[in-house]
């Protein structure tokens, strides 16, 4: 306590003080005005303009984050802030950390200000294999982590890519179960989707053998399969109902033979083989080319007589 010129002010003392209140939570969804659907793609709530007063004059540390608790349920998570908006005694949470918090619209959460360690190190868990069909998922990822200011081990996030909504859990964070991801370098590893399956490595039954042994004789002195492709496997039907014609029930399906190529499976990592004793595809084709060629120059492709437009004079 100081005098100055006959009336007291008092300064707050400098740190060492955290901000702790206790406020009516509510998903965003129930935030008057606009549709707010920036604050359901990261990791902030929205607090009354109150605890910017208490938090200015506590000279709570910057970036300002927050532990979450549901007291009730014994369940804690850390959080930034993104606006103090509010109305008084309420807070505003993203619906996917409502989940993680198992709290009801209205119910008492406690929000006291920490301090958290710059993550190094995070490995997520997606909770659907779709996040397999993502081109780059760590490019994703961090994109998505921008609107995040902290992780906490196990939770589970919800980051949105493409109109859709991806899940994933915390499975840990280094150097503590809750870390500030504000302008840090961290490692990020993935674990297998929840429902993940590992495909054999033995064949599979509906594979013949002669097409296993084509393979290692490939790789002994070829890189080059033959594969039956038939152009069409169906039956057509008349528009008009009828029965087709007996010249008509039995079209003979076009088939060709496409080369295909056969993975190396002893490739080793940094090593370059040039296999000159493979020859092109085209000199192993070059004889059913010539046979094919020969049987188009017999066959008569016009059986009809030509006409001419220009009357000749006699």
């Amino acid at each position: 306590m100081f005098h100055f010129s006959g009336f007291n002010m008092m300064f707050p003392d400098g740190g060492g003080r955290n901000f702790q209140a206790t406020y009516k939570c509510f998903s965003v969804s129930m935030l008057p005005g606009n549709e707010r659907s920036d604050v359901e793609k990261g990791g902030k709530i929205i607090m009354p303009p109150s605890a910017l007063d208490s938090l200015t004059r506590l000279n709570v540390e910057y970036p300002m984050l927050f532990k979450l608790v549901n007291k009730k349920k014994s369940r804690t998570s850390h959080a930034g802030v993104l606006e103090f908006v509010a109305d008084e005694g309420k807070c505003y949470l993203p619906y996917w950390m409502m989940d993680n918090l198992l709290l009801e619209e209205g119910d008492i959460l406690i929000i006291e200000s920490v301090s958290l360690p710059v993550a190094t190190f995070s490995k997520f868990q997606p909770h659907s294999t779709d996040f397999l069909d993502i081109t780059n998922p760590k490019a994703v990822l961090e994109n998505a982590l921008r609107n995040f200011a902290c992780l906490t081990k196990g939770d589970v996030i919800a980051i949105k890519y493409n109109k859709k909504v991806y899940e994933l859990c915390v499975l840990e964070t280094k150097p503590g179960n809750a870390v500030s991801i504000i302008e840090c370098d961290m490692n990020v590893e993935f674990e297998a989707p929840v429902g993940y399956k590992e495909h054999s490595d033995q064949q599979p039954a509906g594979q013949s053998g002669s097409q296993a042994a084509g393979g290692s004789d490939a790789n002994a002195g070829g890189a080059v399969l033959e594969e039956v492709v038939e152009t069409f496997k169906g039956s057509g039907v008349r528009l008009d109902g009828k029965k087709k014609k007996d010249s008509q029930m039995e079209t003979p399906v076009l088939k060709k033979v496409l080369p295909r190529g056969v993975p190396d499976h002893d490739f080793q990592f940094g090593l370059l083989r040039f296999d000159r004793s493979i020859k092109p595809i085209s000199d192993r084709n070059q004889v059913n080319a010539d046979a094919i060629s020969e049987a188009d120059s017999e066959a008569d492709s016009f059986h009809g007589t030509g006409f001419s437009m220009k009357k000749t004079r006699k």
